[in-house]
């Protein structure tokens, strides 16, 4: 085994999630392309293979160490640019109903080429999350919405809490100041129809911490929400 699946499979472990060897086959094979992709484009600053284990492979896994989702749940992962959290979270979880929403077509060129090569399916989905929360299709429709390193939190729950359904939670991934960012969000929430249920904080194997916000969907988000997203970053609930 090589030091980075070591290092994710001790992460993984701490928090009661376990590899097998068709999963770690996946993770080693997405490290490879991610890293000759990046190459070309701009997917990823952290090229170091520990450090990927670490910051991105461990950090999405923690998704799934703060809820369950349901079985064959709908996922979708709001700005997923390489793929973070929602193809980690479908290599663990492939019965995971996984929609990967982002804006910028050439990193979704990379997430097609990833799912064939892992042998996974995922929709994809090219569009500005605001745009997304207002179609009809995608609206309230998720068991899941989550999202990781896309903006502050009170922006964050105007463009995910809309692609949740009532009973569905938004899992926001952030970073120790989650306390601080929910405090701001207070009045987002009560707009938007959600509601603080936990935050579960991790210590990855590198020293840093992450938190994840659960929030319940716990009645439907008003029509006039999502805003512009020239909007939503001026003037944040």
């Amino acid at each position: 085994m090589q030091h980075w699946q070591s290092i994710l499979q001790r992460d993984a472990e701490e928090w009661g999630i376990s590899l097998d060897a068709v999963q770690m086959d996946r993770f080693d094979r997405y490290l490879t392309l991610l890293l000759d992709w990046n190459t070309r484009m701009n997917l990823t600053a952290i090229k170091e293979p520990e450090e990927v284990a670490v910051r991105h492979f461990a950090d999405s896994l923690t998704l799934l160490g703060s809820l369950d989702i349901p079985e064959g749940g709908r996922l979708i992962d709001v700005g997923t640019g390489a793929g973070f959290p929602g193809v980690p979270a479908k290599i663990m979880r492939p019965d995971i109903d996984l929609t990967l929403l982002d804006s910028l077509q050439k990193r979704l060129n990379f997430l097609g080429e990833l799912l064939h090569t892992l042998g996974l399916d995922a929709h994809r989905l090219h569009a500005r999350a605001e745009e997304g929360g207002r179609s009809a299709g995608l609206r309230e429709q998720f068991d899941v919405a989550t999202a990781r390193a896309v903006a502050s939190l009170p922006a964050l729950c105007e463009y995910c809490l809309p692609f949740v359904k009532v009973g569905g939670v938004f899992a926001a991934m952030k970073g120790p100041g989650a306390s601080e960012e929910l405090e701001q969000s207070r009045n987002a929430l009560e707009m938007l129809g959600g509601q603080v249920e936990r935050l579960k904080e991790f210590r990855l194997s590198d020293g840093s911490t992450r938190v994840v916000v659960i929030i319940k969907k716990i009645s439907h988000t008003p029509p006039k929400y999502p805003r512009m997203g020239t909007k939503i970053a001026k003037s944040p609930l």
